[in-house]
Parts: structure tokens; sequence; C-alpha cells
């Protein structure tokens, strides 16, 4: 094991492009309870970009490694005392920081130290490209759907952004539960495409009135659970749009991108529409949710996240590989309109052949 790693660093606030410089790092040391992971892949996040801009739900101390979210690897040592994993184990480590919770480590580092209890075990069969992104968007759509709302077989979800990475996976988690999916997308060129991906009703709010076209597809007993990341006019036309007693649980604030002033991440809800029909909007921000669940619930839901994509229930969009030394091409990439895949940071070799 070398004595030294790189890891990408942030000094400051800033625009990641700006912040960011390639270091040389002592390689940690595992305490009791942790595992060295080396590190194979992991993703740039949009998160991961609004954590540097200070936009984010929690700030770290700088200078930090970028990427607070997830990574897949192999261990390559153990803390004292730590049973249940084997060293030359390939596992996903979730680095998402638990709010209220410690610190974690970022994920953008040749070597990582984690918490044995937040390491789930995947096989080879699974690519490097799918693992790294098992434990945000999929976790995220899992839970939106069967635990934060509890959409029954049948029932309506009504869902924004549904080109979006979590918006997709909703489609194809609604198929598979049998549930009924309104998807609200901008441009009119991504209807057929929502429609072919499983979607029953495509709202476009390019050309459509969302209000109106939710109650013709819905009929007289209306929407009553719906899940929002874009925020602002829409998130506020969503609550609208359900039924007297619906819920919408809002997980991303989209419409609000690149946004710094806290003050501008609105949602003009009407007062009325709350009222007199008892509607509910919450949050739901995954951070909150590894700070409140034991670590045996987490690794069940995750456990459950890897089954659905080993299955092929739930398919995720191959990554596009860069190393470590190209990360301001990357971030690019990251913010690119309908670039279609995730960059991905690779080591050595990270970038499995499914990946090539």
């Amino acid at each position: 094991m070398p004595e030294s790693m790189r890891a990408l660093v942030a000094g400051k606030v800033g625009e990641p492009a700006d912040v960011l410089r390639l270091e040389s790092r002592p390689v940690p040391t595992p305490a009791a309870g942790q595992a060295l992971i080396r590190v194979k892949a992991t993703p740039i996040h949009a998160s991961d970009l609004h954590v540097l801009r200070g936009r984010y739900g929690f700030a770290p101390e700088f200078p930090t490694v970028g990427g607070h979210m997830e990574c897949v690897g192999r261990i390559e040592a153990l803390g004292p005392d730590t049973a249940g994993l084997k060293v030359g184990e390939r596992v996903v480590a979730v680095a998402v920081p638990a709010v209220p919770g410690p610190h974690v480590d970022g994920t953008w580092q040749e070597y990582l130290v984690a918490d044995t209890r937040r390491l789930l075990p995947v096989s080879d069969q699974l690519s490097d490209s799918s693992a790294c992104q098992l434990a945000v968007n999929p976790l995220t759509a899992l839970l939106l759907v069967t635990r934060e709302l509890d959409v029954q077989p049948g029932e309506w979800l009504l869902q924004t952004a549904a080109g979006s990475t979590v918006g997709r996976l909703v489609i194809q988690l609604a198929r598979h539960l049998g549930m009924r999916t309104i998807n609200v997308v901008r441009r009119r060129d991504a209807v057929e495409e929502i429609k072919a991906l499983g979607g029953d009703a495509v709202i476009c709010t390019e050309d459509e009135d969302l209000l109106q076209r939710v109650a013709e597809i819905a009929g007289p007993a209306g929407v009553r659970k719906a899940t929002d990341c874009v925020a602002g006019h829409v998130g506020a036309q969503v609550s609208q749009a359900l039924a007297p007693g619906g819920e919408v649980v809002v997980y991303g604030a989209l419409s609000t991108h690149r946004q710094t002033d806290p003050a501008a991440l609105t949602i003009p809800l009407q007062a009325r529409s709350v009222i007199y029909e008892t509607k509910t909007v919450r949050g739901f921000w995954l951070n909150r949710w590894f700070g409140t669940a034991s670590p045996a619930d987490a690794l069940r839901a995750l456990s459950e996240v890897r089954s659905l994509v080993a299955d092929d229930v739930l398919s995720i969009p191959q990554g596009e590989p860069f190393p470590l030394e190209r990360f301001t091409e990357a971030i690019s990439f990251a913010e690119a309109p309908a670039h279609g895949a995730k960059p991905l940071f690779v080591f050595e070799d990270g970038q499995d052949e499914d990946d090539r």
C-alpha cells in the first residue's frame, strides 16, 4: 500500500473549477469499526457541486475533499477488532454526510476511510459505473415512492422533472410496482422519450397548462401524491393540482440552479389551497434520512436497491469516465445540458470493461 494518494481538494467555497486542486495526501488509517477503501469509481453529483458553492444543506470545513455522496471500491484494510467484512471485498461506500451526524471523508480521492456499517457488499457482476451510482439516486427514488408517499398499486403519482435521473428511476419503479405516473417535463422533445420509458401520461409545461392537464388525466378523484424537485412556480402548481388532502414531497430545487441566495429558494404556495384543502407540502433530504435511519435500516434499503438493479428492474445510465487530472472537463460535462450521462472519476483499473 502506498503512503500517499491523490485527492481532489477544495480550499474554500467557490466555483468548483476555480477552487479545486489535485493534491497529494497521506493514505488514512482505519480505526476500530472502519475500513480503508481503495476507490475504483465515484460520480460527480449536482449536490457535490452545490456543496462547494456553499448552497447545499450542510457546509464542510475547508479545505475539504470533494465528492460527498458515494463510491465503489475494494477493502484494502480493516481497523482493529473490526469484523463482518473481509479485505479484498468489493463494496459500495455511502459517503452521504448524515444530518445530524459526523463529517465523512469525500470520495474524490484514491483511498477512503468509511464506517463499516455504511458499506454494502456488491458482486463483480455489477459494473463499476452502476455500483458507484447505487446509493443516491436509486435509493432516493425508492424511498420517495415507497416510504415517504407509500404509493399503492393503481394509484396516480405526479412528478416533476421526469427526465431527470431520479424521475426516470421513479417511472421504472412505478411500472414494477403497478403505480401510474403523471410526468412533468419542460420540453416537447422529451415527451415521447418519457412515454417510451413507461410513463403513463406526460405534461409538457412548454405548451400545456399543468393544472388543467392533471385534472383531465386523473379525473374527478384527482391526484393525492406527488414528488417535486423543481420548486419555484412549478412546485407551487403541483401543490395546486393535488386533490384535497393531497401531499407533495419536495426533494430538490432545479428552478434555482446555481442560485446561492437562500432567500431565492422559494415555493410560492397559495394559502387558500393549503388551508382549505388541507394539502401538505414537506421536504425530503437523503442526508437527513441517513441521520435518522438506523444503520441496519439503511443497509436494508440499500440491499433492496441492489436487488432491483441486479434484477434489471432499475437501470442506471452508463457513466462517462474521467481521471482526476481532467476534473475541470468532468465538471463542465456534469453541467452541460442534456449530456445524457453522469461523469465518473475512475482510478486505475476502476474503469471496468462495461465502462469502456
